[in-house]
């Protein structure tokens, strides 16, 4: 009994998901990674690291725009749109 309760909420669930559209993500951008880097700066403690921290979101963009690659300095991810 249960086996088949079971079997028949996974169909359902099945043809939910086929019947439900898929999003569609927009384009991951180096602009948006800027903007991520530059608020993760501001949200430092020590008010005097908030300027490096700015320029080097800068220069991370910069390289960006040129390769389409972000590299926050921990991980390096590609195929990022150079706007």
């Amino acid at each position: 009994m249960t086996v088949r309760l079971l079997a028949a909420l996974a169909a359902a669930a099945t043809l939910y998901l086929a019947a439900v559209p898929a999003a569609e993500a927009q384009p991951m951008r180096c602009s948006a990674e800027e903007q991520a880097c530059i608020a993760i700066c501001n949200k430092h403690s020590n008010r005097t690291l908030i300027p490096n921290c700015i320029a080097a979101c800068r220069a991370r963009m910069s390289s960006c725009r040129q390769t389409g690659c972000w590299d926050s300095g921990t991980t390096r991810y590609c195929g990022l749109t150079r706007q």
